[in-house]
């Protein structure tokens, strides 16, 4: 619930009338090398488990084109 007092006038409205120095320490970019070495375990966890399995996509891949050769089924390509 708002007064009379907290509503602005709309020519006041978003305009800065003072500053104030913050009490936190300014931002500095830094490197985050925690995240990144856990970005690099899952990408290496993922390699290690996908990896393998790539024989199997690559012969469910072949014998699908392989059946649609025979059947004479042309595909979108």
């Amino acid at each position: 619930m708002s007064t009379d007092a907290d509503i602005q006038p709309a020519d006041d409205a978003g305009v800065l009338k003072k500053t104030y120095r913050s009490v936190s320490p300014r931002y500095t970019s830094h490197p985050n090398t925690e995240m990144d070495s856990i970005g690099w375990a899952m990408f290496l966890g993922m390699l290690v488990l996908l990896v393998p399995l790539l024989p199997f996509l690559v012969i469910v891949w072949v014998l699908e084109r392989g059946i649609r050769a025979l059947s004479g089924v042309r595909g979108r390509d």
